[in-house]
């Protein structure tokens, strides 16, 4: 057997409770193609108690010392979305190939600097937008490229996910727009990237960006708090082959539907829903052609294709799917998909959806 691609994960989750142990921890121990063999926190305390955890043999808290491990054939970055650019640039400068959850930083300018860093030192860097590896919207993709809907006219998107204005004292940091979490920069760009896996990149578009609940309670305390993450973001947009994009993207108060984007072309359509967010849930896909009615559609992937029998349902599986991809590019030598480019290109997006929305005008977006 091929001997496992030595891997070191910063922002292990001594609690249990972060995405590393809900989703990378489960997938890696079920890939035989990698062997975790060190972790870091921001503590020494918290490093020992995660190494012992996971039975991981190497613990350390400043991620400089993890990356410069001279074994170690690449560095997994699930840190909160601000701490993104220096465990990465550390990472990257140690000449490590690094696997970055999404957002790729906390602005674009970061992220510019580390798509940079990534192509001058000649390693692959993989951006964590998992709904690329999903089987249904692979499926669904292939199925606008083979011609099922005809030519693309329009495409209209909603996802909405659930979130009480009220969060403990750990997440309050996510109350501010600075720190680069909101219902766009997260769950929006995972939808919209979607959304542009399937049926191509936006060329232009128009855009509201809004803040409809302002305060957040903090719940170990009570204490009231100012909020100016955006929560809801509505667009409407050309796609570079011409056709219309609608698209609402909330995090709201009560109860959410998750994820829908339907897809109309000359020829038929396809739709796409998913009771949570792309990147992790289960998917169905429906599908008509002409003016017949949709329905489901036959030959669509299970989610079991593909992966070890050991991977456990839910977030970890397209999370595994990822990290067999980038294992195939690490051992093969060819460029991995999605990269921090792609990144760099989302970071953009996220701008030019902003700026729409501060202009009150349609902005056109990098390609």
């Amino acid at each position: 057997m091929t001997t496992p691609l030595r891997l070191g994960i910063v922002g292990a989750d001594a609690s249990g409770q972060g995405w590393a142990p809900l989703a990378h921890f489960p997938a890696l121990r079920a890939l035989p193609q990698f062997e975790v063999v060190a972790l870091c926190t921001s503590r020494a305390a918290t490093a020992a108690a995660a190494a012992a955890r996971y039975g991981v043999a190497r613990a350390f808290h400043d991620p400089r010392e993890l990356a410069a491990q001279e074994d170690l054939d690449l560095v997994s970055v699930v840190v909160r979305a601000p701490a993104h650019h220096d465990v990465v640039v550390a990472a990257l400068e140690a000449g490590r190939n690094v696997y970055c959850e999404w957002p790729l930083g906390a602005s674009t300018a970061q992220a510019e600097r580390m798509a940079a860093l990534a192509d001058a030192r000649g390693v692959r860097a993989m951006i964590g937008l998992q709904a690329r590896a999903d089987p249904v919207i692979r499926h669904a993709r292939g199925l606008v490229a083979d011609g099922y809907v005809g030519d693309v006219q329009s495409v209209a998107m909603v996802m909405t996910t659930a979130a009480a204005p009220e969060r403990p004292a750990s997440r309050a940091w996510e109350r501010s727009a600075a720190n680069g979490v909101s219902a766009l920069t997260i769950r929006g760009i995972h939808a919209l990237d979607a959304l542009c896996f399937c049926v191509g990149e936006l060329a232009e578009v128009s855009a509201q960006v809004a803040t409809l609940n302002r305060r957040w309670t903090i719940a170990d305390s009570g204490a009231s708090v100012d909020v100016d993450a955006p929560d809801c973001v509505v667009l409407a947009g050309t796609l570079v082959g011409g056709a219309l994009v609608s698209a609402q993207i909330a995090t709201v108060p009560c109860a959410a539907a998750g994820w829908r984007m339907e897809i109309s072309g000359s020829r038929g359509a396809l739709r796409i829903a998913s009771s949570g967010a792309p990147q992790r849930d289960a998917k169905t896909l429906a599908g008509a052609r002409g003016r017949a009615p949709l329905a489901a559609l036959d030959g669509v992937p299970t989610d079991d294709e593909g992966l070890p029998a050991g991977v456990p349902p839910g977030a970890p599986r397209n999370v595994a799917r990822m990290y067999l991809r980038l294992a195939q590019s690490l051992r093969a030598g060819t460029p991995v998909e999605p990269d921090f480019a792609l990144a760099l290109r989302r970071h953009r997006l996220i701008d030019a959806i902003q700026r729409a929305s501060d202009e009150r005008r349609a902005v056109a977006i990098p390609l």
